[in-house]
């Protein structure tokens, strides 16, 4: 999706840096054309501020999506989930980060969540960034439980591995 996002927006680096922080965020665009979580309202100035941009550009990116049909369905959809990568220590869960060398590489995670398997370990959650939005992609899994670090090797054998850790 973000190609379609990027081809729309690429004459206007303001707006499609307004776009780069609502899909990090999961920010949704309503019918009003104004920034919210859900039904909560997220300030256009408070964006501004964040990207380093005037508000006027949010009202403008939100008036653009408003106005296309394929836009305007993506972001009132769009949602955010609690990543759980932060606080996952302070919960007891293990993290493990894998680095792909290739971020569209097709078997990845089926290899990773194999191994995890395997070595008897539960999983929580597991994010992956989108390779088409982020420059460094990466997949997050966290775990029921610390990990060992024997797990690292195994992963590290899975084609498309450029590196891992654990937290």
């Amino acid at each position: 999706m973000w190609e379609p996002i990027h081809n729309k927006f690429e004459k206007y680096p303001a707006q499609e840096k307004v776009v780069k922080l609502l899909l990090e965020r999961g920010f949704q665009i309503n019918a009003a054309g104004k920034v919210v979580s859900g039904n909560i309202e997220i300030p256009h100035v408070q964006i501004g501020k964040e990207i380093n941009v005037d508000r006027r550009v949010i009202d403008a990116t939100a008036k653009h999506i408003v106005e296309d049909q394929i836009l305007f369905d993506f972001f009132r959809n769009v949602r955010s989930i609690p990543f759980l990568a932060d606080v996952a220590p302070h919960l007891g869960l293990g993290v493990i980060i894998i680095i792909p060398e290739d971020g569209a590489e097709i078997g990845i995670i089926s290899g990773v969540t194999s191994i995890i398997s395997e070595e008897g370990y539960s999983i929580r959650q597991a994010v992956s960034d989108d390779p088409y939005f982020s420059e460094e992609p990466k997949l997050t899994i966290i775990i029921d439980s610390k990990v060992s670090g024997g797990i690292i090797d195994k992963i590290r054998t899975i084609k498309g591995v450029k590196g891992v850790t654990i937290h």
